[in-house]
């Protein structure tokens, strides 16, 4: 069973504009991301959590068989190659955080085919900070 999201009704709005792109309107690779927004609760950015990950959140994140901690930046696919620690929206993992809380969790497949269980530990959003 998947978690509860929440997302903010303009990361709702710029996503589905690039989803209906020409460039990645057709992709099946972003069926994951298209069935999320379909079933987030959306809210006006002022309303949103300040414990959600959102458009450009950095959230700190801990690895479960291995108990590692990590942080990741979630982006936009353009930013996503613009330096350490950030992850595209477009991407299986990046699609699978959008909306996620603290304390919430997901399970998914890596590329090399493990098996890992996320746990959100802390986030940082743009909305928080007023931007």
């Amino acid at each position: 069973m998947k978690p509860e999201i929440v997302i903010s009704s303009s990361d709702l709005e710029r996503l589905e504009g690039l989803l209906f792109s020409p460039a990645a309107r057709n992709r099946g690779d972003l069926n994951g991301l298209r069935d999320e927004l379909e079933r987030a609760v959306v809210r006006e950015p002022e309303e949103m959590p300040v414990d959600v990950i959102t458009m450009n959140s950095r959230a700190r994140f801990r690895e479960q068989p291995s108990d590692r901690e990590y942080e990741l930046t979630l982006v936009y696919p353009g930013d996503a190659g613009q330096g350490p620690g950030k992850v595209s929206v477009f991407s299986p993992a990046g699609s699978a955080l959008l909306g996620l809380s603290v304390g919430q969790a997901i399970d998914w497949k890596t590329d090399d085919g493990r098996s890992i269980h996320l746990e959100v530990l802390e986030v940082r959003q743009p909305e928080a900070a007023g931007h």
